[in-house]
């Protein structure tokens, strides 16, 4: 029979399966701070449990960890793991090391719905979504998982299609009991899937990032086939109910296009959009995928841009690359592709 993990479990689900196994309710404490502060593989190791106690989760669970199968490490020092998932599939996991930061990109599914033109995840299509085992699994199972200090949900798939199982991870991420990260240290990214986006803005304290592209509803659809559910305008004016004034941050992603969307009627446009929210905007060059025909802009370019913005109060920056050499960086993780490559 196969075992169920345990990681991934917030202690609201610990304390059912204590009670389950008739173990005392503070026993799920006990559980929580073994798989996410002690970070144990075994349940052998949680050695303030009794033997009996023992025998009886072993009966039904496992901790969980699943070891990366595959690894690959940038010229910039960006860390690429392949992971598997339950049925013989793959998700990808990258690590960005960066000064005193070290941030963990984590994916929400395999593959993604959303087939955005530019995206490799997306030509990927969708397989499943993934548990909050599978996505605590990602935090755990790095070799790098006691150095991390932020987390961006920014990897394959898109997490507010995924929301329950995103909610539990942020929980476990978050609590007390769990990593007990300050929610200013996670950032989740969307492209505005609206039903799952009103829950996070309700419910949760994390940063936000929005993947914009277009200010404009013909090209960012024809860009990003969600724009016909999802209109942009409507996702800003959403967003623009809460408060992101404070320590909460909300940033909107712009993948620069040439020729498409880098001119400066562009940025007039685009800062019309977003004009009396306090946020920010990264603008990002984008990475050739095979078999997609669109042309990447020049600096020469983002940097009007970017100053355009700036004058309009919107801080602006523009990213710089990581990982592009390992096909790590923004739109390019496919575990297909990795999987591909000898």
């Amino acid at each position: 029979m196969e075992k169920e993990p345990l990681i991934g479990k917030t202690l609201d689900a610990l304390q059912l399966l204590a009670k389950s196994l008739e173990m005392p309710a503070y026993t799920a404490k006990q559980i929580a701070g073994w798989l996410y502060k002690k970070k144990v593989r075994s349940i052998d190791e949680m050695t303030n449990l009794s033997l009996t106690q023992r025998e009886k989760l072993k009966e039904k669970y496992e901790v969980g960890c699943v070891t990366y199968t595959r690894k690959q490490q940038s010229v910039d020092g960006t860390r690429k793991y392949l992971f598997p998932v339950s049925g013989n599939k793959f998700i990808e996991t990258v690590y960005i090391p960066d000064k005193e930061r070290a941030t963990l990109c984590i994916s929400s599914q395999v593959g993604c719905k959303m087939d955005c033109l530019f995206c490799m995840t997306g030509k990927q299509k969708f397989s499943a979504q993934l548990s909050a085992a599978e996505i605590i699994n990602q935090i755990l199972s790095v070799p790098e998982s006691d150095l991390l200090t932020n987390f961006v949900f920014m990897g394959m798939g898109e997490p507010m299609d995924n929301v329950d199982e995103l909610f539990k991870a942020l929980e476990i991420l978050t609590a007390d009991y769990g990593f007990a990260f300050s929610p200013k240290r996670i950032t989740v990214s969307s492209i505005g899937l609206i039903p799952g986006l009103k829950r996070f803005l309700a419910e949760s304290q994390c940063h936000l990032a929005i993947s914009i592209h277009s200010p404009y509803h013909e090209e960012r659809l024809a860009l990003m086939p969600v724009e016909k559910a999802c209109p942009i305008a409507e996702v800003v004016e959403l967003i623009k109910q809460y408060d992101f004034s404070h320590q909460r941050r909300v940033s909107f992603e712009y993948i620069m296009f040439g020729g498409l969307n880098d001119d400066l009627k562009h940025a007039r446009d685009l800062a019309g959009l977003l004009s009396g929210l306090f946020c920010r905007i990264n603008l990002i060059k984008y990475h050739r995928i095979p078999g997609i025909n669109l042309p990447a802009t020049d600096i020469a370019k983002m940097v009007p841009f970017r100053d355009y913005l700036s004058s309009k109060g919107l801080i602006s920056t523009i990213r710089s690359s990581r990982g592009e050499d390992i096909l790590a960086a923004c739109g390019m993780l496919s575990s297909k592709v990795f999987l591909e490559q000898k």
